[in-house]
C-alpha cells in the first residue's frame, strides 16, 4: 500500500506540471485539465481508493493556501476596494447561502432547511485560482484581479460560519438564533482580526531580528498554523486569522525584511501554492466517481440534475444581482462622488495651509495630515483612472468559479445524516460545472469587453519617475555623496567622483553599468550604497502609503531595490 501511495503522489506531481505546460500554450485553465485528469486517473485499474479527511484541507491545505495569496497582496489595493470586497464576500454569501436554502427546501422537501442552507453555503464562496489565472493572461484590469483575489481571500470566512451554524442544527446540538449567529459571526472576524494580526507582527519582528533565510523561511511555514489554530480554538474565523495574519506579514514584509528573504519567500510560496491548489484540483476528480456511487442509494439521476442545475442557475442569478446593484450606484455616482471628494480636499489643505505649527509636535501632526491629504487625492485619482465599470462588473460576475472550499467544506456535513451523499455530490457536481462553464467561457469574455491595456512605454516611465522620485527624497534624507563619511572619516574625493555616476543618477535611473573601483575602495562604496538604498527604500514605503501609483509600480520599483541590495552585499 505504501508504494502505492507513493506511486500516486509521483504522478500527481507529474500531472500537475504537465497541466500547467499546456495550460500555458492552449489557455485552457489548468483547474479544468487537473479535474479531468483526476477523473481519468479513477478509472485506471489497480488505483487505490483514497479518503481525505475534510479536516486535512480545512486546517492543513487551506491555510497556507490563503496566507500565499494574502502574503502577496498589497494593502493598498484592499483598502481601496474593500467596500466592494466585503460586499461580495459577506453579504451575498450570506444571502446566497440562505436564498439557496430556501428554495432548495421548497422544492425538495426531503432535504431539510438545515442541510439546504449548508449546501447554499459551501457552494457560496468563490474561487479565485482559475479566474485569476485566466485574467492575467488575458489582459484583466489589475482592479478586478485584486477584486476576485480580495473576495476569494475573505468569503470562506462567512461560509464557514453559516456552515458552522447549519450543521449545529442537523445535529441537533442546537437551534437557530438570528442575533447569536449575528453575535458569532461578528466574533469570528474581530477575533480572528486581532489573532491575525498579533500573529502577523510577532512573527514578522522575529524575523527581521534573523539573517537567516532558512529560519527565516521555516518561521514562515509556521505562520498560517500560527493564526488558525488558536483561531479556531477561540471560536473565531481561522482562515480570516490566516489572511490577517498574510495581509500584516506582507506590510510589514517591505519594511523589515532582507531582500534575500523578500526573494525567498515569494518564491516559495509561489511553489507552495501551486502545489497544494494543484493536488486539491486532482483529487477533486479523483474522488467524483466515488461520490457518484454513494449518492446512487439516496437519488435518482433526475433528481441529481434537477438539484445541481437549480443550484448553478441561483448562484449565477444573484451573482448577476449582486454586482449590479453596487455597480449601478456608483456609475451614476461616480462624478458627483469625485467632485465632492475633491472639495472637501480643497476644503481640508486651506486649512492645512492657514496653520501655523508652534513647535515640532504640531510640525510632525501638520506633516501627518499632509499625508493623508496626499493620499485622499491619490484615491480620487485611482477611482478616476480605473472605475468598475459595467464591462468590469459583467467579467466579476462571469468569474464565479467555486473550488477548494467547496469541495472540502461539503465534506464536513455529518456523514449519517439524511441525503447528506447527495447534498456532498451536489456541491462536487457545481463547482465542476463551474469550472468548465466559467473557466472555458471567461477568455472570451474578456475578449469582448476589450480592455485597454497599459502601454508599456507608460510602464516604463511610471517606473522610472517613482525611482527618480525615491532617489531625490534618499538625497534629500542623507545629503550629497560629498557630506557622507564612513567610521566617522569623509569620503576620498576620487570615490566620491567615481559613485556620483552610480548612484546619482544611475542608481537612480535603475541602470546596471558598473564602474571600476579600486579594491580598498570597495568596503566603503558597499556601505555607502546601502545607505542610499535603504534610505531609498524608506522613501518607497512612504510613497506606497499615499498611493500615488499603480502597485505594479511600486512592486518593480521594490524588486529592483532587492537586487541592488543583494549586489552590493555581495560586493
Amino acid at each position: 500500500m505504501d508504494h502505492q501511495i507513493v506511486l500516486v503522489g509521483g504522478a500527481g506531481l507529474a500531472i500537475m506540471i504537465a497541466a500547467s505546460v499546456f495550460a500555458r500554450r492552449t489557455g485552457i485553465a489548468a483547474p479544468l485539465l487537473l479535474v479531468a485528469l483526476g477523473i481519468g486517473a479513477s478509472y485506471l485499474p489497480g488505483m487505490p481508493a483514497i479518503h481525505l479527511e475534510p479536516e486535512i484541507i480545512l486546517a492543513g491545505v487551506l491555510p497556507p493556501l490563503l496566507y500565499s495569496s494574502a502574503v502577496q497582496l498589497p494593502v493598498l489595493d484592499i483598502r481601496r476596494n474593500l467596500a466592494l470586497i466585503s460586499w461580495l464576500s459577506v453579504v451575498m454569501v450570506i444571502a446566497s447561502a440562505l436564498a439557496i436554502g430556501g428554495l432548495v427546501h421548497a422544492l425538495f422537501p426531503s432535504i431539510s432547511f438545515a442541510l439546504a442552507t449548508a449546501l447554499g453555503a459551501v457552494v457560496a464562496p468563490t474561487d479565485a485560482v482559475a479566474a485569476t489565472a485566466i485574467g492575467h493572461r488575458a489582459g484583466l484590469p489589475p482592479r478586478l484581479m485584486t477584486v476576485l483575489e480580495g473576495e476569494s481571500l475573505v468569503n470562506d470566512a462567512a461560509a464557514l460560519v453559516v456552515l458552522r451554524t447549519a450543521i449545529a442544527v442537523i445535529a441537533a446540538t442546537s437551534e437557530f438564533s438570528l442575533p447569536e449567529t449575528i453575535g458569532d459571526f461578528a466574533w469570528a472576524v474581530a477575533g480572528a482580526a486581532v489573532i491575525g494580526w498579533l500573529v502577523g507582527w510577532l512573527t514578522s519582528a522575529l524575523r527581521r531580528r534573523l539573517d537567516d533565510p532558512v529560519l527565516n523561511t521555516t518561521i514562515s511555514f509556521a505562520v498560517p498554523f500560527l493564526a488558525y489554530f488558536p483561531a479556531e480554538e477561540l471560536h473565531a474565523s481561522g482562515v480570516l486569522a490566516v489572511v490577517a495574519a498574510g495581509l500584516v506579514t506582507g506590510a510589514l514584509g517591505g519594511k523589515w525584511f532582507s531582500g534575500r528573504d523578500r526573494q525567498t519567500q515569494s518564491t516559495t510560496w509561489t511553489t507552495i501554492s501551486f502545489i497544494l491548489e494543484s493536488a486539491v484540483f486532482v483529487a477533486m476528480g479523483y474522488q467524483l466517481p466515488e461520490l457518484v456511487d454513494s449518492a446512487r442509494s439516496e437519488t435518482t439521476g433526475q433528481e441529481m440534475t434537477g438539484l445541481v442545475l437549480l443550484v448553478v442557475g441561483l448562484l449565477v442569478a444573484l451573482r448577476f444581482v449582486g454586482l449590479a446593484a453596487p455597480v449601478l450606484i456608483a456609475r451614476f455616482r461616480r462624478a458627483e462622488r469625485h467632485e465632492q471628494a475633491r472639495a472637501q480636499l480643497s476644503q481640508f489643505e486651506e486649512k492645512l495651509d492657514a496653520m501655523n505649527p508652534a513647535d515640532a509636535r504640531e510640525e510632525n501632526r501638520l506633516a501627518w495630515a499632509r499625508k493623508r491629504l496626499a493620499r485622499g487625492r491619490a484615491d480620487v485619482e485611482f477611482e478616476e483612472r480605473e472605475p468598475i465599470t459595467g464591462r468590469g462588473g459583467l467579467v466579476l460576475a462571469w468569474a464565479g468559479m467555486r473550488g477548494v472550499v467547496t469541495v472540502a467544506a461539503v465534506q464536513t456535513i455529518p456523514p449519517g445524516t439524511p441525503h447528506a451523499a447527495t447534498v456532498v455530490l451536489a456541491a462536487f457536481l457545481v463547482a465542476l460545472i463551474t469550472l468548465v462553464l466559467f473557466g472555458l467561457t471567461l477568455p472570451t469574455v474578456i475578449a469582448k469587453m476589450k480592455f485597454s491595456a497599459v502601454d508599456a512605454a507608460d510602464k516604463r516611465d511610471s517606473v522610472q519617475a517613482l525611482m527618480r522620485r525615491v532617489g531625490e527624497e534618499a538625497i534629500d534624507a542623507l545629503g550629497p555623496l560629498e557630506e557622507q563619511t564612513v567610521d566617522g572619516e569623509p569620503l576620498d574625493p576620487e570615490l566620491v567622483s567615481t559613485m556620483k555616476d552610480r548612484v546619482v543618477p544611475r542608481l537612480v535611473a535603475a541602470a546596471r553599468q558598473e564602474s571600476p573601483v579600486k579594491p580598498d575602495n570597495r568596503e566603503v562604496m558597499m556601505i555607502v550604497q546601502r545607505r542610499y538604498v535603504d534610505a531609498m527604500r524608506d522613501a518607497l514605503i512612504a510613497e506606497r502609503s499615499i498611493g500615488a501609483y499603480s502597485s505594479e509600480t511600486y512592486r518593480q520599483v521594490e524588486s529592483f531595490l532587492d537586487v541592488m541590495e543583494l549586489r552590493f552585499s555581495g560586493m
